[in-house]
């Protein structure tokens, strides 16, 4: 089967719904709220890295679905949370009002406590997978959205605001942020396949780590030359938070010279993979020159 990036959004979103219908009856507010940011579209970047580093290491992309979806779940609760007022307080996500304008705020916070903890119920459920690999996985997974990674970087990011933090100390906040989540998908592709090794897992990291700076860069780039509705978001969210960025460190030119640079070294790294990487440096190229 010849899988594209539609092909690939279609298989996440058919297994998210399975997966948001094993949900108990009788949590109907928190669950629609849970249904409402999970199956409310959006690129399905960091699932799709996870069902396509699979492929590309020899393995059945079937066996990464409930690894992707678990990825999807984390990254949607950490929108839920960072849409908060106590946080970025933006008012829409995906072109829709965000999940605390249509539920509350006590609602919102519970669907996204509810999809972390669903993610790592969702991660059991992969089948034939070595114990070793489960574990490895877990891990994996658990680190790279917690404190040493996603979480981390959002702290870090709070710390920033008002304060002006040099270059490298932006660039660090966002490899955490932005980047270890991304790097978390393209590692449990690996996983998934079985058909990994050290160089693998270490390639499929510079890959996501590369993307994963130049996505937050083009954010940045966004934020000040797009439009709401464009992005399905709120800009000048940066300028109202009072964040540096990017853009007001480097100017617009040279950021997107550094995303170019960051994506040359991403599709760079795909050269031990023995499987057709012509999707990852597609995707790649696709997100350096994104406008929404």
């Amino acid at each position: 089967m010849e899988y594209t990036h539609e092909k690939y959004i279609e298989m996440i979103d058919e297994a998210l719904k399975v997966y948001l219908g094993s949900v108990s009856d009788g949590q109907d507010v928190v669950l629609d709220a849970m249904k409402y940011s999970a199956e409310g579209g959006g690129k399905r970047i960091r699932p799709v890295l996870t069902l396509e580093f699979c492929r590309v290491c020899g393995g059945d992309v079937q066996r990464a679905i409930p690894f992707a979806c678990a990825v999807e779940m984390i990254h949607t609760y950490s929108l839920i949370h960072d849409d908060l007022p106590c946080m970025d307080n933006d008012d829409m996500r995906r072109g829709k009002p965000s999940c605390h304008k249509a539920f509350g705020e006590e609602y919102a916070l519970l669907a996204g406590d509810g999809l972390l903890t669903l993610a790592f119920e969702t991660l059991s459920k992969a089948e034939d997978i070595k114990v070793d690999t489960f574990k490895e996985a877990l891990f994996t997974l658990s680190n790279l959205a917690g404190i040493n990674g996603m979480v981390g970087g959002q702290v870090l990011d709070l710390k920033a605001e008002k304060s002006k933090p040099t270059l490298s100390a932006l660039q660090t906040i966002d490899r955490l942020k932005t980047g270890a989540l991304i790097k978390a998908a393209c590692t449990l592709g690996c996983l998934a396949s079985e058909k990994y090794d050290g160089q693998k897992i270490a390639a499929a990291s510079v890959y996501a780590e590369n993307i994963g700076l130049a996505f937050q860069i083009v954010d940045d780039i966004l934020d000040v030359t797009s439009d709401t509705a464009t992005l399905g978001k709120p800009v000048g969210s940066d300028d109202k938070n009072e964040k540096i960025t990017y853009v007001k460190l480097m100017g617009i030119e040279k950021s997107q010279e550094t995303v170019d640079e960051l994506t040359k070294e991403a599709v760079n790294a795909l050269g031990v993979f023995d499987g057709d990487t012509s999707f990852l440096e597609k995707l790649a190229y696709k997100l350096a020159l994104r406008k929404k």
